[in-house]
């Protein structure tokens, strides 16, 4: 499959990721009132509208400030820089165990979106400003350093994320040392590319 590149693409067919691709059972038809909901409070929080990986990702001040993942049993908004925020209202969860910090907003309804509306707007706002004063997290003792590359990648494709943060330290390091020994971006990405279906299925890059 060939991910969307046309934003308008992910509200009508999906992101391209799979064969239920511009089929009735994408999970973005089920979620898509949702979906539309949250695009429409990004856009009027100001944000830039762009497709990352297959997703519509929201930006400020060039920086990724939010983007959308749509699953069989959810949809959500995940937040990057996550350990900026402050989470007043204790949403945010986390995409997996191995997380450090809480980084979504899980909805399991279309009408929770609407509902959450006021908060979801404070949220956008509080990250759209460490953006605009060029904040960024401090970077904690003993967190492993991922390449430049895989950040990139992990914060546009929820779904890689999600299966990457619940990956064990030794088999989140053993792709950090395969990504780190290619010398171009590019090989980066295609090795990342290249490993997403295991990431997906838990293994290790070494592992069968």
């Amino acid at each position: 499959m060939t991910m969307i590149t046309e934003i308008e693409d992910y509200f009508t067919k999906g992101c391209g990721r799979c064969e239920r691709f511009d089929t009735a059972d994408c999970s973005t038809r089920q979620w898509n009132k949702g979906l539309a909901e949250l695009r429409r409070i990004c856009l009027d929080a100001g944000l830039d509208e762009v497709v990352k990986w297959g997703h519509p990702c929201y930006m400020h001040g060039d920086r990724n400030i939010v983007i959308f993942g749509a699953f069989r049993n959810d949809f959500r908004l995940t937040f990057f820089n996550a350990a900026l925020m402050k989470d007043p209202k204790g949403v945010l969860e986390k995409q997996g165990p191995n997380t450090r910090h809480p980084d979504m907003i899980r909805f399991t309804r279309n009408d929770q979106v609407s509902k959450a509306k006021a908060t979801i707007v404070s949220y956008l706002k509080e990250a759209a400003g460490y953006a605009e004063k060029g904040i960024k997290p401090t970077k904690e003792p003993g967190e492993l350093e991922l390449p430049d590359e895989l950040v990139e990648a992990l914060d546009a494709d929820p779904e890689l994320a999600e299966a990457f943060h619940a990956l064990t330290p030794g088999r989140q390091k053993s792709y950090v040392i395969q990504v780190q020994s290619a010398k171009k971006p590019e090989t980066r990405f295609n090795r990342i590319a290249k490993y997403r279906d295991k990431i997906l299925a838990g293994k290790g890059a070494l592992e069968r």
